[in-house]
């Protein structure tokens, strides 16, 4: 169980602090390079003997001890992403990249009677939100499928490992810092462990805990109040690729709305005649192509996707 959470950002530790993780490998850390809701991004370096360089190419994140999204994150990569598993996975499927950030080592800290957890991972580049805001919320078909094809590759590691990530979003894909033509599914704060030890959650509504998620992209099974699912993953990346390759979404209207959007994507899901879709839409005789557009990149980078649903239960 994650811990309760603490509010607010962590107080910074100072520069050139030095962390010790549980394999007792040495960590310094460099500036602060960025932070989410509850923690602190700091460069980092295995080399404690001189300062952090510019250049590194590691990261540390840092949160209170009292915080669960760290720990959520830090137990995902220790199950169920073990680089030498993941090693072997991509042999079997004769895969030469996984888009799964690499984890090094984490621990514990004290200091000025704070305590931290802390977790070192492979540095990352920007976001893929920022390169969709230049370009007006759009991505070329190519890179729409790309990211298609890689994405479903992430996705049926992480599930067959007993996981669902459960806020797959722009936001949440990295280019890599060195390799900037690769992209990362980052963020496992969320990431949900849906059948521990061969046992499947439960299927079961729940209004009161309905609508969670981004809600551009939350699942329809989220709407309802469900816990997150392989089903939820896989809906989420379609409404994902819609959104990359259109530039927006059909409930974009609606989004301060839940019961709408969650009525907006039933009815755009339920749909199977192009017409009464482009006419549902309102969008004008321009959606026809782009409509034609989402279901031939859907039907190109989502038939893995649509394969696994078939075969989920839930």
């Amino acid at each position: 169980m994650a811990p309760r959470r603490k509010s607010g950002l962590p107080k910074p530790l100072p520069d050139g602090f030095i962390l010790t993780d549980t394999e007792r490998k040495k960590w310094r850390l460099g500036q602060i390079i960025g932070h989410g809701g509850f923690g602190l991004i700091y460069l980092a370096s295995q080399d404690v003997g001189r300062p952090v360089a510019a250049d590194t190419d590691f990261v540390i994140k840092v949160e209170y001890h009292e915080n669960g999204p760290l720990f959520s994150e830090l137990k995902f990569y220790q199950r169920a992403a073990k680089p030498e598993n993941m090693q072997t996975w991509m042999r079997t499927r004769n895969l030469n990249f996984l888009g799964i950030p690499t984890y090094w080592g984490s621990g514990l800290a004290e200091y000025n009677n704070l305590r931290y957890r802390f977790m070192a991972m492979d540095r990352l580049g920007s976001d893929l939100q920022k390169i969709c805001n230049r370009n007006g919320g759009r991505l070329k078909k190519a890179t729409v499928l790309q990211l298609g094809q890689e994405l479903v590759d992430v996705l049926e590691y992480i599930h067959e490992n007993e996981y669902v990530h459960a806020d797959i979003k722009a936001a949440n894909l990295m280019l890599g810092y060195r390799e900037p033509e690769k992209v990362y599914l980052a963020d496992y704060g969320l990431s949900y462990r849906y059948c521990p030890d061969g046992d499947h959650k439960e299927y079961r509504e729940n209004p009161k805990k309905g609508h969670n998620g981004t809600i551009e992209y939350t699942s329809l099974d989220a709407h309802k109040g469900v816990a997150p699912s392989r089903r939820g993953d896989l809906q989420i990346l379609g409404f994902c690729l819609l959104h990359w390759l259109c530039g927006s979404l059909p409930w974009d209207s609606v989004l301060q709305n839940p019961a709408q959007v969650q009525e907006a994507k039933a009815r755009w899901v339920s749909c199977t005649n192009i017409m009464q879709l482009v006419a549902w839409f309102s969008r004008g005789i321009h959606w026809i192509g782009k409509a034609l557009q989402v279901l031939k990149v859907l039907g190109y980078c989502c038939s893995a996707v649509l394969h696994c649903m078939l075969q989920y239960k839930k």
